[in-house]
């Protein structure tokens, strides 16, 4: 049932609420203008009396018929001693009876007034009756409130209560997006989110599925190839140096597979460094020291490492050992694939989505029909495990940043990989504009 975080239980509450107030307020406001305008209406025919014996000295005017309100009236002269009262009216209850009672000055002179009084009991059960009936037609009003109150909150709770089932029935296997166009408009950006959400599960399945497959074939294939020169060794008695040779060949495939194990723990350091706190940095300050610390490794590789940084300073909240990972492994790349006396480029720009950061290089270009990112893809004939790219990959998508790989269009054979940080957590560093 609803409990007190329920969200149906609280608009369920405020609905009732509000709209009993509503009710009670209106049906009060009723009462009172209803018995107002009969009391106001009593007054004036009082007054009308009044006028008409103080002027004609009748209780009619000659065109006007007798009414049967005549015989409910009452009507004296009486001497007051205070000579200065206007119009006064009031009320007084006698034997269960309500008398409207109505003093009008007759000779000022003299000190006489009209006493006009008029039997008003009908009346005053009338306003009971009125009474009555607007308080069981609040009560009507309030049941019929709280019926709709339920039907409403039921209305409004269906999106979710689809959105659940699908979600609830869902597995890795069978990940299909919601269709937004069904929702109503208040529950698309949901549905937009849970299926950017789904996105990012089946992309994540699908990785972690080639990754475990890749690392199996990856450690199985060296595997097999020491055992092989094992058995090969063993079948023949052999000199003291053949079997150095084929130790140092069982080391060298050793030390393939740790490097393979290696970059599977980058994988789990890197989920680590996924829950760490942001940090507010100066991007433009990590790159700079970045290019200093490639730029003797590219010098002493024979390259070039150019660098272009603009803003002068942006600043972003985000884990920085990510962002390192990103683009340390952009520059090894570049560098790996980049002919001896040929240049790389890591430059910044800024455009709408925010901060883009570029390593350009001149190297063989890439096969863009291929998805590089997935885990053990390796592009060209230089060595490596291939999951540099893969956890850029994932470094990216917890930065919410956009990664994407690309073949130079400038007429010069190379590769451009990107990095678009979103600008919603970060700022450009004002500048300090000195007048000259």
């Amino acid at each position: 049932m609803l409990n007190k975080h329920s969200i149906r239980k609280n608009f369920l509450i405020q609905l009732i609420i509000s709209s009993a107030s509503l009710i009670f307020l209106f049906s009060i406001l009723l009462y009172i203008f209803i018995e107002r305008s009969i009391h106001d209406d009593k007054y004036s025919e009082l007054i009308s009396y009044a006028k008409n014996i103080t002027n004609n000295k009748s209780l009619f005017q000659a065109e006007e018929q007798l009414s049967e309100n005549f015989f409910s009236l009452n009507i004296e002269i009486v001497y007051l001693e205070n000579r200065n009262i206007a119009i006064a009216e009031y009320e007084t209850t006698t034997n269960n009876r309500i008398y409207m009672t109505l003093l009008y000055p007759f000779h000022t002179k003299n000190g006489s007034y009209l006493k006009i009084t008029k039997d008003i009991s009908p009346t005053k059960r009338l306003l009971s009756k009125i009474l009555k009936y607007i308080f069981i037609i609040n009560i009507a009003g309030f049941a019929l409130v709280i019926l709709y109150a339920i039907a409403l909150s039921k209305i409004l709770v269906r999106p979710l209560k689809t959105i659940n089932n699908r979600l609830s029935n869902m597995n890795e296997h069978l990940m299909h997006p919601i269709k937004v166009d069904s929702l109503p408009l208040e529950f698309e950006p949901l549905g937009l989110t849970i299926n950017h959400l789904l996105s990012r599960i089946q992309n994540f399945v699908k990785y972690q599925k080639e990754l475990f497959i890749g690392t199996a074939h990856e450690l199985k294939t060296p595997l097999a190839v020491i055992k092989l020169k094992n058995q090969v060794t063993l079948i023949k008695k052999r000199s003291p140096e053949e079997y150095i040779e084929a130790l140092n060949v069982t080391n060298k495939t050793i030390d393939e597979m740790n490097i393979i194990v290696s970059n599977i723990l980058n994988i789990g350091r890197q989920e680590g460094a996924q829950l760490d706190k942001p940090v507010e940095v100066d991007i433009i300050a990590i790159l700079k020291q970045k290019a200093n610390d490639f730029q003797l490794l590219a010098a002493n590789e024979g390259k070039t490492l150019n660098m272009s940084f603009e803003p002068s300073g942006f600043m972003a909240s985000l884990q920085v050992s990510l962002l390192n990972q990103i683009i340390q492994n952009f520059l090894q790349n570049a560098l790996k694939f980049t002919p001896i006396n040929k240049s790389v480029t890591l430059k910044s720009s800024q455009d709408d989505f925010g901060l883009l950061i570029e390593v350009i290089d001149e190297g063989c270009g890439i096969d863009e029909g291929v998805d590089l990112f997935a885990p053990f893809k390796r592009q060209g004939n230089k060595q490596g495990v291939g999951l540099g790219l893969f956890l850029a990959k994932s470094a990216a998508d917890a930065l919410g940043a956009k990664i994407k790989l690309q073949n130079r269009d400038d007429g010069i054979e190379g590769t451009i990989a990107s990095l678009q940080l979103n600008s919603k957590l970060s700022c450009i560093i004002p500048r300090n504009n000195k007048a000259i």
